[in-house]
């Protein structure tokens, strides 16, 4: 057996359900009728995944999510998915490959320069200001990342580093608005979270960011909280909205019953508000009141201002 075999990193199959959000029956059915996954197998029998296979069914899953069909794309390779689901607009922010800044940034995840990337983002950071922070890096950046990593040019720990420092980045940057912009008696408290199923956090940091720039009362539950507890939360913190971030991983159907659900358990008083790649695709179920991009976030929270602050007066 070669060194790069007793080295191979592989996924079972439970692990590749939770990681691409396709269900297990489904990459069963998949494997019996395109031939693709090929999974090998332990000495128990079960499936075990190389990595590049699970890279190809994560843009597999975007490219269904969109409206594809699998036997459309399933001979396709990791390459000619990726093209196909970069020229699919989700409504998130695009990432420029071509752009100096985020091909500078890329780079340096490569190459684990995580020392260098962090003092290049809070450069960036005063150079852009919060706002443009957010929306001209770190969205696009991170759109870059992950499409990177599911084309397979990011090792799984390469793209967690990246995670692990944007988080502490942002973290930062959200304390320093909220000192500077303090809370507004007028604007919202929002609870942020993510469903159970839904393992993702950094689009709710970018959305924390900006709406702590609007002054906002921000309380972030982190990741996959149940609904109950979701509930429970936004009555203990007396929330008038609950945001939620969805990623590729996730259906648009399953976005759009878990927003469904949590309304109707929530009642009139507590909006929910949706982002994320994911809900972008749920936008013509759950409509544009409930469905933001980041660029909308200043506006939703006007309107919210605007509505509330009359009903107040």
């Amino acid at each position: 057996m070669s060194q790069a075999q007793t080295t191979a990193v592989f996924s079972s199959i439970s692990d590749v359900e939770r990681d691409t959000g396709v269900p297990k029956e489904t990459l069963r059915v998949w494997e019996r009728r395109y031939n693709f996954p090929q999974p090998q197998r332990d000495g128990n029998g079960e499936r075990l995944y190389p990595l590049d296979q699970v890279a190809r069914l994560r843009v597999v899953k975007r490219l269904l999510d969109m409206g594809y069909r699998p036997g459309k794309i399933m001979h396709l390779d990791t390459e000619e998915l990726s093209s196909m689901a970069s020229k699919s607009g989700t409504g998130t922010i695009a990432a420029d490959a071509d752009d100096p800044l985020l091909r500078q940034c890329l780079v340096m995840i490569k190459a684990h320069q995580m020392h260098e990337l962090r003092q290049k983002m809070a450069q960036s950071l005063l150079q852009l200001g919060l706002r443009r922070f957010v929306l001209e890096l770190v969205a696009p950046l991170t759109t870059l990342v992950g499409d990177t990593w599911a084309s397979g040019g990011l090792a799984i720990f390469e793209e967690h580093l990246y995670a692990e420092l944007l988080q502490s980045v942002m973290r930062n940057a959200i304390f320093s608005a909220n000192q500077q912009t303090g809370h507004l008696d007028a604007a919202p408290r929002i609870l942020l979270t993510t469903v159970p199923q839904e393992r993702h956090g950094l689009g709710l940091l970018m959305a924390e960011a900006l709406f702590a720039l609007e002054g906002a009362h921000c309380v972030s539950l982190g990741v996959q909280t149940p609904l109950a507890d979701i509930v429970e939360a936004a009555r203990v913190q007396r929330a008038d909205i609950v945001a939620l971030s969805f990623s590729s991983v996730m259906s648009a159907r399953a976005a759009v019953d878990n927003v469904m659900e949590l309304e109707n358990r929530l009642g009139e008083s507590v909006q929910v508000w949706a982002g994320g790649s994911c809900a972008a695709l749920a936008r013509r179920q759950l409509g544009p009141n409930r469905v933001l991009d980041l660029q909308d976030i200043d506006a939703a929270v006007a309107r919210w201002r605007a509505r509330n602050g009359a009903a107040g007066a």
